[in-house]
């Protein structure tokens, strides 16, 4: 899967997010370039949970999987969404039923009844109803907002203080590959779930409900399921490192690949929603390739590193900035890779590797900012100024 990262990204990837299910594993094409902001200006909001618990009586180790469930599960929602209609919430498995009911999980990030969960659980709902831990009542939650592009959403339950009780967010960036984690939902509706694994991977790129990119996305081989969106993946210290998402399938369940949302992403999306709503994110809209050694040796390239420019949608800020995709497609390793396109080999002076980049360039701004790209095509190199746009509602335009 390292491909992903060096070839071609378009809007129109494999991964699937009804109920946590992805498309069978293939090389997954990416809506990187068509760029938003996944980590937006901190805005003012309630302060969310900083710590559950105290580890000191066990410094330099972890907790096992059963503490871990001890101390976070009652911070763990069961959530149940009521549909208006067809084409409105998505099922578990991707169809779609009149008034149907979505499940999923959510958890709580601090004492005032914020509870996270995944957009798409929520999606179109008409009704949400929320359990915390095991008690055997629930409450009618309020939607406060949801943002797509990032598949997290916040709703707002009205529970007696005492039934409050937050789960630690930790910091994803921490992360190695091969650290433990713990998840706790309620995969196919069997609630208080709880699964261990470990970080398979990290960096991986998953298409959110709105057809653009997540990036920095957390892989996992703790088992996750259909039921499972929206709960937390906690780190060895009971921390909530991300929010469990999607999983890689062959259409027969879970096969020991799923991702989760970071938590370093979700924390400031939750700022931004509960302080306005909403979360803007900036546009550049274009689609790129990652450029190595291969790529520039295969099609003849000056530039060593950077994003080969494949798309530019029409009327976007890199359209009216004169950025140029490719106009002819050759065959890298079996993928069709759009030749002869603008190469972005620089955004504000700092030099880009590939469209990772890019995009990270892009996520540290709003709309309305200017970007420096620095551009190279046929030997020539020139600077162009662009001005960002906010996101489209899909990544279709």
């Amino acid at each position: 899967m390292q491909r992903i990262s060096s070839l071609a990204r378009s809007p129109f990837g494999s991964a699937a997010i009804g109920g946590l299910v992805v498309g069978a594993f293939c090389w997954i094409a990416i809506a990187a370039g068509w760029v938003a902001s996944g980590d937006p200006a901190p805005a003012a909001a309630p302060a969310l949970a900083s710590n559950v618990s105290d580890d000191s009586d066990s410094p330099g180790r972890g907790n096992s999987v059963n503490e871990i469930y001890d101390a976070a599960s009652a911070g763990v929602a069961f959530i149940e969404a009521s549909g208006g209609g067809p084409g409105q919430l998505p099922s578990p498995f991707g169809g779609q039923a009149p008034e149907q009911t979505a499940t999923g999980s959510g958890f709580l990030i601090d004492d005032e009844g914020h509870v996270m969960t995944n957009a798409h659980v929520v999606d179109g709902a008409d009704r949400i109803e929320v359990t915390l831990g095991d008690d055997e009542g629930s409450y009618e939650a309020e939607l406060v907002g949801q943002d797509n592009s990032t598949d997290i959403a916040i709703l707002r339950v009205d529970a007696p203080a005492d039934e409050l009780e937050p789960l630690a967010l930790g910091d994803s960036s921490g992360l190695d590959v091969g650290d433990p984690v713990v998840a706790i939902g309620n995969p196919f509706g069997l609630d208080r779930t709880v699964t261990a694994g470990i970080v398979s991977a990290l960096q991986r790129q998953i298409s959110a409900p709105d057809g653009f990119t997540i990036s920095d996305v957390i892989q996992t081989d703790a088992p996750i399921n259909p039921g499972n969106s929206g709960g937390p993946l906690f780190d060895a210290s009971g921390e909530v490192v991300g929010v469990n998402s999607q999983i890689e399938s062959n259409g027969q369940g879970n096969v020991g690949i799923g991702f989760a949302v970071p938590i370093d992403t979700a924390r400031e999306i939750a700022q931004e929603l509960i302080a306005n709503g909403e979360v803007q994110h900036a546009f550049l809209g274009v689609t790129g390739a990652d450029i190595d050694s291969e790529l520039a040796d295969v099609l003849n390239l000056d530039a060593g590193s950077g994003a080969l420019v494949q798309e530019v949608v029409p009327g976007s800020p890199a359209d009216e900035a004169g950025i140029e995709p490719g106009d002819a497609s050759d065959d890298v390793d079996g993928q069709s890779v759009r030749a002869g396109g603008d190469v972005i080999v620089a955004v504000d002076g700092e030099r880009v590797t590939g469209m990772d980049d890019v995009i990270a360039a892009v996520d540290k701004h709003q709309p309305g900012d200017e970007l420096e790209l620095t551009i190279q095509r046929g030997g020539d190199e020139r600077t162009e100024s662009v001005q960002l746009a906010e996101r489209p509602a899909n990544a279709g335009g």
